[in-house]
């Protein structure tokens, strides 16, 4: 079964870290591209962050510098590192795969950035 599961969410106070996980099964990971995206209240869904098959990364301008994505194919997992959190990061949190037609979506994780 394809699945995607995402951890790591919770309250963090403004200028404060977290570090999301996303463990991928029922694929063969290194063949996909990963990506996280976020949703707040109101808004469209958007992409935070993504990283090809091969490690090539990619960032919201919002994120630059304060974000970093990264992989480890030996875990079938993809990680975000987030730090500098500010209010405005505050959303749900998707982890998607993609290969060719095939894409998956995680259930999502919360983050709250709040003092």
């Amino acid at each position: 079964q394809e699945q995607l599961v995402e951890s790591g969410g919770g309250l963090v106070q403004p200028g404060g870290s977290l570090r999301l996980s996303c463990a991928a099964s029922g694929i063969i990971f290194s063949m996909y591209d990963m990506g996280w995206y976020r949703q707040a209240p109101g808004n469209q869904r958007e992409l935070v962050a993504g990283i090809t098959n091969y490690g090539s990364t990619t960032y919201a301008d919002s994120v630059k510098g304060r974000f970093t994505i990264s992989r480890d194919n030996a875990k079938n997992t993809v990680y975000l590192q987030m730090n500098s959190l500010k209010p405005e990061d505050t959303a749900v949190y998707y982890c998607n795969a993609r290969r060719r037609i095939n894409t998956l979506w995680g259930q999502g994780t919360q983050v709250t950035v709040s003092s």
